[in-house]
């Protein structure tokens, strides 16, 4: 564990990616798994414009976006088993299906919500055959709509009605959905209501899919699976705090709760930089072990080690990112780590590598204008004093 830790502090900028003419947040990032070995892989990017943006994973250059999207987009999934599908959410109430080889603006498939519905999460189960989105509460109305993928990319243009929902689990906007990483029929959801489900969706119905209920006592920001065969579930907070639980001690007389940290930022004291936010959690499978990936406004990455005693520090990543980091993706294959942030920069870290200077010029000058734009209210108050 001890040399996971040291890998992870180890993290060094490999590659920026060329700022974008049109800067924007860079909401959530996902990766393609490799079709063939060598092949290559592709980054996907939500962003704060309303596009997706579609990147070289190994060199983070730009190759096509895809616009018009209405209504914010609630994330980007790539489907498991085609590297060239990838997955958005949208709050026009669609799941809308993309080819990452195509330049047309016009998706594969569109998985069509009910009427009210506006799409604030979702994700695709690990067999590519189930997609899951969370909507906002609308009147009384919360649900988790559910589709049949198969089939994405031979029919396009398509559009797929739902296969059903599940509306009596959540009474407020569900915020993530995350299906288990190996078993398809396994689902977690969580909420502005502070409630985190388990279901199997293999059940005939919503009372019977229900697993399991945990409450983290607050809005659910993240959530994820972790443990050995992924039998724990974690969730972070919007107030900073983090849930920890073991879905293998259900049937037990033992307490599911691992640990539960009302705010993070007290309990992990990250010297001088202190910690501002949490983004999420990634559990390393070589090490068996869970950390959380958090951060300063400034830009600071602050990678933190969950045990049952408690958060603890395990290093910052310095010198990349000039504004608040709102999204990452792990990739276990070369252990490198991938963040993008409010100053519309996507950064590729591996470990111990050594960026190329040229890139870092170009990107660091319009960065700064970014910025001028992303802290408006800081000059207003400037000018005022004045």
């Amino acid at each position: 564990v001890e040399k996971v830790e040291e890998q992870l502090a180890g993290l060094r900028i490999a590659r920026r990616c060329v700022p974008s003419e049109e800067p924007a947040y860079l909401l959530d990032i996902d990766t393609s798994a490799a079709a063939q070995p060598g092949s290559g892989r592709f980054v996907a990017v939500s962003c704060s414009n309303q596009s997706i943006r579609v990147y070289d994973r190994e060199t983070l250059r730009f190759l096509r976006e895809y616009s018009g999207h209405a209504g914010t987009l609630s994330g980007v999934r790539f489907a498991h088993a085609c590297d060239s599908v990838v997955f958005s959410a949208c709050g026009e109430g669609a799941v809308k299906c993309w080819d990452v080889r195509s330049a047309a603006q016009k998706p594969v498939q569109v998985f069509s919500g009910y009427p009210s519905n506006v799409f604030i999460s979702f994700d695709v189960s690990c067999s590519d055959l189930i997609v899951c989105a969370g909507t906002e509460k609308v009147e009384k109305d919360t649900f988790l709509v559910f589709w049949d993928a198969r089939g994405v990319t031979d029919c396009a243009g398509t559009t797929k009605e739902p296969l059903g929902v599940y509306s009596e689990s959540h009474n407020d906007d569900i915020t993530k959905i995350c299906f288990h990483p190996v078993e398809p029929n396994l689902v977690v959801s969580g909420s502005t209501d502070g409630l985190v489900n388990v279901f199997d969706i293999n059940k005939d119905n919503e009372d019977d899919a229900l697993i399991s209920t945990c409450n983290s006592d607050s809005s659910v920001s993240s959530l994820g699976w972790s443990g050995q065969d992924y039998k724990q579930v974690y969730c972070m907070t919007h107030d900073e705090g983090f849930c920890w639980w073991d879905m293998a001690q259900l049937d037990t007389e033992e307490p599911i709760t691992l640990l539960h940290v009302v705010d993070a930022r007290e309990s992990v004291c990250a010297e001088n930089h202190g910690l501002h936010y949490l983004v999420g959690g990634l559990y390393h499978e070589k090490a068996g072990k869970l950390f959380l990936v958090g951060g300063t406004s400034t830009g600071n990455i602050h990678l933190i080690s969950c045990n049952t005693d408690g958060l603890s520090l395990v290093g910052t990543l310095c010198g990349g990112h000039s504004a608040t980091v709102r999204s990452f993706c792990w990739s276990p294959t070369d252990e490198s780590l991938l963040t993008g942030g409010e100053d519309a920069q996507l950064l590729l870290w591996k470990p111990g590598a050594v960026e190329r200077s040229l890139t870092k010029k170009a990107s660091l000058k319009i960065s700064s204008s970014v910025q001028k734009r992303v802290r408006v209210h800081n000059t207003s108050l400037k000018s005022r004093k004045k």
